[in-house]
């Protein structure tokens, strides 16, 4: 039988076959030296930049060259039928406004940031930007440095304020977090994010690299039939965010991404209703959280001890936080995670999360949980947004070492809201080791309310697997092992009806 993913990866593969290279339009060459543009790092070129810009969708489309050289630039506002070609050393680079004379495009007026966040909703305000574009692509093997933006950004507006941020949070104080929240009209001239997308469709992102891009190295929000392939990420904050996007396949990917979410797929209110994401593949792609900068060096570094919300580096794939439109048909495979957190499936503002595959994934030094399913009841979202759903999830062929010892693989519902359907299968986890008897004793709160991270619940009662308000959850083949030893059971199991566990060798019904 075929399946709908056998389906979805078919559209998202022929779509980006049909991509490249736009041969009606792409042979028609728009160099932007010839518009004026100087390519000297010192000379502001967004005018010539958006000049060429222009005169290739006035000839009914065509490619926009960057010959080598370093382009400053203000805002870029992409067109249709419109391919920017990066040539080897080429740099798009972000300018400053409080080093350049300029400023980024000013946000939409008529959004109403409520339920999400500011970076979210927004997508003039950015380095390169597109509304309801089509048949458009940037293309490598160039640099873009978002060196002049800013990866700060106020939270949602949202009355309730309830699971705004992440309980590691709790104590930090308010001078720091406005430091990383400024008020809205701070924001004013700044560039937020570097490639932002809305309601565009037949995109093609490929071959390039990207260095500290602000709140979102790639933010694409309705977006459909989206291909993104042969990137280098290594920024600031998020790496890709993929919101209320149909038809999307990333493959091929580095995304290194120490203070934020790596590859992260959500479903927010940012188009003022809900939108699902769906049809999504995520292949053959690498996130981690090593040192800013040190993926694209080479180095690796691993000097930073914690992310801004004061838990351990973050990298990682994630569906979530942001659930109101759910998610569906979702596929994740061949993917690596290193010096971060793990594989996390959160529904927390209402939305049903169904038909998710996570499969063939390698994770080396853990920062968190490898796994973590979540079900909550922040519902930030519109009068009447209820508590979400989890079912038909299963994540097999999954081998993690080095994972932090407080915190095994779970999946948390919530009272009456169990986490259904979800499969484990030939899942191999080695965990550092060293929780206590005292640890083994803790009762976790429930915290229905709030921002969902495996930290949420504080240190967990075992070390391997823990599972509470969950129905028919099937667990084959769970390999468990310690590097030192620990106090501590492997398993915890409460509110867990159905539970089915085979190949199994640890565990005792």
């Amino acid at each position: 039988m075929i399946t709908r993913r056998d389906v979805t990866l078919a559209l998202a593969t022929s779509a980006a076959a049909a991509l490249a290279p736009f041969p009606a339009h792409a042979a028609r060459v728009f160099d932007v030296r010839k518009l004026g543009a100087r390519g000297d790092g010192v000379t502001l070129d967004t005018d010539a930049v958006n000049a060429a810009i222009e005169a290739a969708a006035r000839a009914g489309g065509g490619t926009v060259l960057f010959p080598a050289g370093r382009y400053l630039c203000f805002t870029i506002r992409l067109k249709s039928r419109i391919t920017l070609m990066l040539a080897k050393g080429a740099v798009i680079e972000a300018a400053d406004p409080a080093r350049h004379p300029g400023k980024y495009d000013l946000p939409e007026e008529e959004i109403d940031q409520l339920y999400q966040d500011y970076g979210h909703s927004y997508w003039r305000n950015s380095l390169i930007w597109g509304d309801g574009v089509e048949d458009v692509a940037i293309v490598g093997p160039g640099l873009i440095h978002g060196v002049g933006l800013t990866r700060h950004g106020p939270g949602a507006r949202w009355k309730s304020q309830t699971g705004e941020r992440p309980l590691s949070m709790k104590q930090m104080p308010a001078k720091s977090i406005s430091e990383l929240e400024p008020a809205a009209a701070a924001m004013r001239d700044q560039g937020n994010k570097a490639i932002a997308l809305k309601n565009g469709r037949n995109i093609r992102l490929s071959g390039f690299s990207m260095l500290k891009c602000g709140h979102f190295a790639i933010l694409a929000t309705g977006t459909q039939k989206l291909t993104i392939t042969d990137l280098q990420i290594d920024t600031d904050r998020d790496g890709i965010d993929l919101d209320c996007t149909k038809g999307v396949l990333v493959e091929r990917c580095r995304v290194n991404t120490p203070n934020d979410d790596g590859i992260v797929v959500k479903a927010t209110y940012a188009l003022g209703r809900s939108i699902a994401a769906e049809d999504i593949v995520i292949r053959h792609c690498a996130v981690s959280g090593y040192d800013l900068g040190t993926m694209l060096d080479g180095t690796r570094g691993t000097t930073m001890l914690a992310a801004p919300d004061r838990d351990r580096p973050t990298g990682r794939i994630k569906l979530g936080t942001e659930s109101t439109g759910g998610y569906a048909h979702v596929l994740i495979e061949d993917c690596t995670f290193d010096h971060c957190r793990g594989l996390a499936l959160e529904t927390v503002d209402g939305g049903a999360m169904t038909d998710v595959t996570a499969r063939r994934l390698v994770m080396r030094d853990v920062t968190t949980a490898p796994i973590f399913l979540r079900i909550g009841d922040r519902r930030r979202g519109p009068p009447g947004t209820g508590i979400g759903s989890i079912r038909d999830v299963t994540i097999s062929d999954i081998t993690a070492t080095g994972i932090d010892h407080r915190f095994p693989a779970s999946i948390a519902g919530l009272p009456g809201h169990p986490v259904e359907a979800v499969t484990l299968r030939n899942i191999d986890l080695t965990y550092n080791g060293g929780g206590t008897a005292e640890d083994a004793a803790l009762v976790p709160p429930e915290v229905p309310t709030a921002y969902p991270e495996p930290s949420m619940f504080g240190v967990l009662p075992s070390w391997g697997l823990w599972v509470r308000h969950a129905r028919d959850i099937t667990v084959d083949g769970l390999k468990l092992q310690t590097a030192t030893p620990d106090a501590r059971p492997p398993f915890k199991i409460e509110d867990a009806p159905g539970l089915k566990a085979t190949r199994t060798p640890l565990w005792r019904d």
